[in-house]
């Protein structure tokens, strides 16, 4: 129900319009720029729902109890303890390593403000689990949920970062003045 008013909010009232198809793979890093508002989820899932596709989110595993826990896990949710000093990128290669088919979506930016720099994390576990990367825009200005091919990191963090970073240019989020390149 919620991926149908998620889906209905993203094409109907929003009016955006998808560019790109989405890839057969069963495992790869969604990487999806900018994410600037909590409006940026019903899109999000609205433009799944519009593939057809199963893709995931980490989600603090804090936020899962009794009410939530459905609910996350449907749209996709996989719980991740970060306390006790663990490093995120082992923890999120271990849950490609156990599941069959994994489409991770992650926000470079790691959080709706306005950040300096983005987080590596993507990169690596993309890396470390041998997955490619798949840059998605969320243009509001646009109304467009653009899928850009999909990319193989060469090793090389700096080139990689700038190339990723270069298919955003234009690239306006709900909230922009909390994005940046």
């Amino acid at each position: 129900m919620f991926s149908y008013l998620c889906h209905f909010m993203t094409f109907k009232v929003f009016k955006f319009k998808v560019i790109g198809s989405f890839p057969a793979n069963k495992k790869l890093i969604v990487l999806v720029f900018p994410h600037t508002s909590n409006w940026d989820l019903i899109i999000a899932i609205g433009a799944r729902s519009f593939f057809n596709e199963e893709i995931n989110f980490v989600i603090k595993k804090e936020f899962y109890n009794f009410w939530t826990t459905n609910f996350f896990n449907k749209l996709g949710g996989k719980p991740i303890d970060r306390t006790g000093g663990t490093n995120t990128v082992d923890l999120i290669s271990k849950l490609f390593q156990r599941n069959e088919t994994l489409r991770l979506a992650v926000a470079p930016e790691g959080t709706r403000k306005l950040v300096k720099e983005w987080k590596s994390g993507f990169y690596y576990i993309s890396l470390k689990t041998n997955c490619q990367i798949l840059p998605v825009a969320i243009d509001w200005k646009k109304r467009e949920v653009k899928l850009f091919n999909l990319f193989s990191p060469t090793r090389n963090y700096n080139k990689d970062l700038k190339f990723l970073k270069s298919l955003f240019i234009g690239v306006e989020g709900k909230v922009s003045e909390n994005s940046t390149l």
